[in-house]
């Protein structure tokens, strides 16, 4: 168990690089996320993926399925160039990306890296063509690779062959851990191979995914003690809302303390009408308050109690927090470190002006049935006290002009 307060030693692993970004070794652990769009649709891809990158994504993978798919490829990274976006895109494949990787050689450059499920890259003999076909172009066009294994998705020969082994001894093992261990082989057999053609290990990374938490969490920590390839983490299918966001924190809080993982996605399911760059918030704030990465300043707002039954702290938090994340595009190229401001939004004088004092810039609201009067700490110090129905904007100003005199470089 590691002390309180301590930072998990990271599991060593290779180092890779997606494009301009660094996984693995000693590099930070790396957000990323997929688009929903119909990849055919190059425009509007590249939106989603230029918003995707504004919230923060890193990486951001597309389906190519299709032909039509495949065609598009270019036109999204050209479109994204021209709008200074420059993530790094990551082509997702099944079952037919050896042919669109030989077919459409503008595709396999413009993508940044290559992710291959070995249960889907092929059936019977053509399995191992198909699958050297497409470790062949990554090879060609210097591109790294994610060998993602899926429980869902698991070479059906490889499990039977497996289940039969285990079926023969005197003492089996249960069939979910024969399964466990089929994930693990699959990666790592198919990352021997793919290094036995000619790919090095410098750009490999490995998932194993699973919907289960306890079940990615053995597997995680058997794959790490197996083997040093950078590796990637996520609940397969995590779910929607508040379901989705516990379940990959729990999977993944546990792991990361552990030091296993150099990139994570958070899969939830998007609600209806919803913002598609919520898995990247939610991956954010769990390495954030994990305290491994700095990405926005966060607000600590307390939970309201019969003492604060006027929603005015709720609001102001709210809208704090939206600002605050409204900002960070412009404020991250021009203010170093503004990531790591900490904002207080308390709702009552029980807690509010202590919690205020700690944070770098705090305001504290007097509760239930009083005219707003609030205390403002900066520093830990109070600097101000605001009043009135204008309270939200003016602690905006103060939040601005304090990162302008903080962080200027």
């Amino acid at each position: 168990m590691l002390e309180s307060g301590a930072h998990p030693t990271r599991h060593r692993t290779s180092a890779v690089k997606v494009g301009a970004i660094n996984i693995g070794g000693s590099a930070p652990i790396v957000v990323q996320s997929m688009t929903n769009t119909d990849t055919a649709d190059a425009l509007g891809t590249a939106k989603q993926i230029q918003q995707l990158a504004a919230a923060g994504s890193e990486l951001v993978r597309i389906t190519v399925n299709t032909e039509e798919a495949a065609s598009q490829v270019a036109t999204i990274w050209e479109k994204l160039d021209s709008w200074g976006c420059n993530v790094p895109i990551i082509g997702d494949f099944h079952y037919n990306g050896h042919m669109l990787l030989d077919k459409y050689p503008e595709c396999a450059q413009a993508l940044a890296k290559y992710r291959i499920n070995p249960g889907n890259v092929g059936f019977g003999r053509k399995k191992d063509a198909q699958f050297s076909t497409m470790i062949e172009k990554a090879i060609e066009y210097d591109k790294p690779v994610r060998i993602g294994v899926n429980w869902g998705s698991l070479d059906q020969v490889l499990l039977t062959e497996m289940m039969d082994k285990n079926a023969s001894l005197s003492t089996p093992r249960e069939a979910e851990e024969v399964m466990r261990e089929a994930l693990i082989v699959s990666a790592i057999s198919n990352a021997e191979k793919a290094q036995e053609i000619g790919l090095g290990k410098d750009k490999i990374i490995l998932s194993c995914k699973v919907s289960g938490v306890q079940k990615l969490i053995g597997v995680y920590r058997d794959l790490a003690a197996r083997c040093d390839y950078a590796l990637h983490l996520g609940l397969t299918e995590a779910g929607m809302g508040s379901k989705g966001i516990v379940a990959s924190t729990a999977a993944l809080s546990v792991l990361l303390q552990e030091g296993i993982g150099d990139t994570i996605r958070i899969s939830l399911t998007p609600e209806p009408g919803g913002d598609r760059a919520k898995e990247v918030i939610v991956a954010q704030e769990i390495l954030q308050t994990m305290g491994l990465r700095s990405f926005t300043p966060l607000v600590t707002a307390c939970p309201g109690c019969g003492r604060t039954t006027s929603t005015v702290f709720q609001e102001l938090a709210d809208s704090i927090q939206a600002y605050v994340r409204a900002q960070m595009p412009v404020w991250r190229e021009n203010y170093p470190g503004v990531e790591d401001m900490s904002l207080a939004v308390m709702g009552c004088i029980v807690n509010g002006p202590g919690e205020s004092k700690h944070a770098d810039i705090g305001i504290s609201l007097p509760g239930t049935g009083e005219t707003p009067t609030a205390p403002v700490f900066i520093d830990g110090k109070k600097a101000m006290t605001l009043r009135g129905d204008n309270i939200a904007n003016e602690f905006q100003t103060i939040v601005n002009d304090y990162v302008i005199q903080r962080y200027s470089s």
